[in-house]
């Protein structure tokens, strides 16, 4: 049975689409039994399918489009049951949309703490999700 991983941001538009495909590539190539999808607590703050950042990076590594989700989804609590590991991508931004909409949840999340576009480079932060999913995988497969 495949598990999954749900990472979490904000718009559901840069950040966690990225990490999503990033993960779903590399566990598909090394036969992880996991995968992931991504969703965004205010969705609203983001307009379109994916950021150009994101589209950019993953084809610069190879990564098909089809690794993410085709658009931005709002986070419901039924994503939340479905994930047996569930990543926000930013502590500060994202634990207290937590605490707001799903507070039961909150402190079952693993937090991570990359900066969105108004405070990092989106390369920067961009290369920051791709070595943070890598040890995570890497974490993962150890674990069996």
């Amino acid at each position: 049975m495949t598990k999954k991983v749900l990472f979490l941001c904000t718009g559901n538009y840069y950040r966690s689409r990225f990490a999503e495909a990033v993960f779903n590539h590399a566990a598909r190539r090394d036969g992880l039994t996991w995968s992931a999808f991504s969703r965004g607590l205010a969705i609203q703050l983001a307009e379109g399918d994916l950021s150009t950042y994101t589209a950019s990076a993953l084809a610069e590594r190879g990564i098909a489009r089809n690794e993410t989700g085709p658009t931005r989804v709002s986070l419901a609590e039924s994503d939340l049951v479905e994930a047996s590991l569930i990543v926000a991508l930013k502590r500060d931004e994202h634990l207290p949309l937590m605490l707001k909409h799903f507070p039961e949840w909150a402190d079952r999340i693993t937090y991570w703490n990359v900066h969105d576009v108004d405070q990092a480079q989106p390369e920067d932060a961009l290369r920051e999700i791709e070595g943070l999913v890598k040890n995570l995988i890497a974490r993962l497969d150890s674990e069996g």
